[in-house]
């Protein structure tokens, strides 16, 4: 973590850890927001940090750790700059589908409002509500990179 990023009016770079399982996500939001209380986000920045970080824990635990292998270390790493928050979320889980993040396009479909899936539309959440996004397998680690606008206040 870069140290500019701790002058005034910057919020200090953080982590949080947590282990795989049915609470991990909300455990981790729970930590993240703790730390990010002094921003004084705004109802609709919370809420778009909230849901980048939901889809991608969620994804986590459904796909990088999925049963048998349902523990495992998620970090989330923080910080806080003039053009956002700079995510970094890693896992030790299963890579993603040939080591490469999905494209965050919704496929093409043409059927009824009310036979859509339930799922699949994670990918597409994040990559429209946030910026940068970079994912990479290094050393046995998935890093999933990724920046949220949010205000810079003083």
């Amino acid at each position: 973590m870069s140290p500019d990023v701790t002058t005034a009016g910057f919020l200090p770079p953080f982590e949080v850890r947590v282990i795989c399982g049915p609470l991990a996500v909300r455990r981790a939001l729970d930590m993240v927001f703790d730390r990010l209380t002094p921003l004084a986000l705004d109802v609709e920045e919370k809420s778009t940090v909230e849901l980048v970080l939901a889809e991608a824990l969620n994804n986590i635990v459904e796909h990088a750790y999925p049963p048998p292998d349902t523990t495992g270390p998620i970090q989330v790493s923080i910080r806080h700059c003039k053009d956002g928050l700079h995510v970094r979320l890693r896992d030790r889980g299963r890579a993603m589908p040939d080591d490469k993040r999905q494209s965050g396009k919704p496929d093409p479909c043409e059927i009824d409002l009310a036979d859509l899936p339930e799922g699949g539309f994670g990918w597409f959440l994040i990559q429209d509500l946030s910026r940068d996004v970079e994912y990479a397998r290094i050393d046995g680690q998935n890093h999933l990179s990724l920046r949220i606008a949010v205000a810079f206040r003083q």
